[in-house]
């Protein structure tokens, strides 16, 4: 098969689909990987190491987008990238549909196939595509709320540990999984006081447990919400649907009760956020304030730290990426119906249910697709 891997052209996105070492596993078994020059040097992987390990380097964006088979990216495929898809090809990144209604339609004109890493699911009904950025998103996400803290950034002036005699941050931590734990884990790390909501009660159990009681868990009601982001310095919001488009927990009217100079983290934006005032920033401009507060909303936050990114998405889906050439995406699919969950978009139809369910359209569901 004929794999290609574009430069990602997002704002500050450094991350590139497959590194060298994914390249040559997949050279290995007899399949032709074309890297576009320069794609993997955000991440510090030169055009010689992807050559060394067997791949073709291509200069001419256009050539080898049209000849691909199977594209690999990252983050979503940008205007000018859509144009370039066409039916019978098969497009492999995060799409995050369910917030970007423009992108979905354009897939759809385009009548590629097009599996989303983000919902592809587990025997253990995890993500396990979604884990590793969720993981370096998560982790991230206290670094830049302690950053944003910082009085020259807009913040109220807090060092996230404190020091002796002053008290440290208060952080809450909204959602318990994969990103919420991990935010979680720093800021216990950094010394700050940290609590963590969510609505599974086995879940706070498992964190509870976990961390020895040195975070607080609380059950999300609107009471217990209200109270907690009211009283703390740094709220980091890591609620996650499957496929859907983020629930809106925190509205413009609670900014009024939180104190000044506290911060926003919002890493569920790249499903459209889960605070009523978030918006999607970049790395270059990644806050703005709203009543006082600031917020932290870039949507490829672990593009700033590429090389790791790109080493744990590679690890994750390397797995998927070969069976997809050894097969065919559709044998693939069919063979692992995990893998099937992946499916968004086929020839001019959502095959996603959550995707459908947020434009209000008709899908179709992604098993009639592979029978």
């Amino acid at each position: 098969m004929h794999i290609a891997v574009p430069k990602e052209i997002k704002n500050h996105e450094y991350r590139v689909a497959l590194t060298p070492s994914g390249a040559r596993e997949l050279v290995g078994r007899g399949h032709r990987v074309t890297i576009q020059a320069g794609a993997g040097d955000g991440a510090g992987f030169a055009d010689s190491a992807f050559e060394t390990a067997g791949a073709w380097i291509e200069r001419d964006v256009a050539a080898l987008w049209h000849e691909a088979e199977l594209i690999l990216k990252v983050k979503e495929p940008q205007r000018e990238e859509v144009a370039c898809l066409s039916a019978g090809q098969t497009l492999f990144t995060y799409l995050h549909l369910a917030a970007e209604e423009n992108l979905t339609q354009g897939l759809m004109e385009s009548g590629a196939t097009c599996i989303a890493y983000e919902t592809i699911t587990d025997r253990q009904g995890g993500l396990p595509l979604l884990a590793p950025m969720s993981t370096v998103a998560g982790r991230m996400a206290v670094q830049a709320g302690a950053h944003s803290l910082e009085k020259a950034q807009g913040g109220a002036g807090i060092l996230m540990p404190g020091v002796p005699g002053v008290a440290p941050a208060r952080v809450a931590v909204i959602g318990g999984g994969v990103v919420g734990e991990n935010a979680a884990r720093m800021a216990l790390g950094l010394g700050a006081e940290v609590t963590v909501l969510d609505r599974s009660i086995a879940r706070l159990e498992q964190l509870d447990d976990r961390y020895q009681g040195r975070m607080k868990t609380l059950y999300s009601t609107a009471d217990a919400l209200e109270q907690v982001v009211r009283e703390s310095d740094l709220v980091i919001g890591a609620v996650l649907v499957p496929g859907a488009a983020a629930p809106k927990l925190i509205t413009r009217e609670m900014l009024a009760d939180m104190k000044p100079g506290s911060v926003l983290v919002d890493v569920a934006i790249d499903q459209g956020g889960c605070f009523a005032t978030s918006r999607a920033t970049t790395h270059a401009e990644p806050t703005y304030l709203v009543d006082g507060v600031v917020h932290y909303c870039v949507a490829n936050m672990p593009g700033a730290v590429a090389r790791t990114s790109t080493q744990a998405l590679t690890n994750a889906t390397l797995p998927y990426i070969i069976s997809l050439s050894d097969k065919g995406w559709r044998q693939a699919l069919a063979d692992d119906p995990h893998f099937l969950a992946g499916l968004n978009v086929h020839d001019g139809r959502i095959t996603h249910a959550a995707v459908a369910e947020a434009f209000g359209l008709r899908g179709r569901a992604a098993s009639l697709v592979v029978s």
